[in-house]
């Protein structure tokens, strides 16, 4: 017999459909960790720019300065989603793949102990490490894309999700990991 799944519900309205953040009062305390992945193309001359520079551009080291908005964005999420519980992270890291073909993609992995989970700790992180790399950047093009942000995985919960990766984890250059 085929096992029945409840059709999905959306957590932050309430009886009314009015807008409500999540009471997790209830909920146990367990490790809970996300990952998300944001991936930027840059148009062939500013990836041969960058490279000849070291990643470095006259405001400063591209990736570094990427990693480390990257950390704070996560830090703050709950002043920039308006339902997001603030949270007390453990653990964030960014990592950054600068390849040949002009693509960076961007890996934000943040862990908690908490009553709900850091997926948006993590999407946020990535793209505001995403939307650093453009704006240091954009004096040499503006055809620089951010093409997708997308949750890789999260675990702990409810439920754990795993997207299949498309790529393997960073292995080209990679910026250093925010601890």
């Amino acid at each position: 017999m085929a096992s029945r799944r409840r059709p999905a519900t959306l957590t932050h309205l309430d009886a009314a459909s009015r807008p409500v953040m999540v009471d997790v009062g209830d909920k146990a305390v367990t490790h809970r960790e996300a990952v998300a992945e944001a991936r930027i193309k840059l148009p062939p001359s500013v990836a041969r720019a960058l490279e000849a520079t070291g990643h470095r551009t006259k405001k400063g080291p591209v990736f570094d300065t990427a990693v480390i908005a990257g950390v704070q964005a996560v830090k703050r999420t709950h002043e920039l989603i308006p339902f997001c519980h603030p949270l007390h992270i453990d653990h964030c890291a960014i990592d950054i793949d600068s390849r040949r073909s002009g693509l960076v993609v961007i890996r934000c992995t943040v862990s908690v102990h908490h009553r709900t989970g850091v997926e948006m700790e993590a999407l946020t992180g990535a793209t505001a490490a995403a939307l650093t790399v453009y704006d240091m950047c954009k004096a040499l093009s503006h055809d620089i894309v951010i093409q997708e942000i997308r949750l890789l995985e999260k675990r702990g919960g409810k439920r754990d999700f795993s997207r299949r990766r498309a790529t393997p984890r960073p292995r080209g250059k990679t910026a250093p990991r925010a601890r």
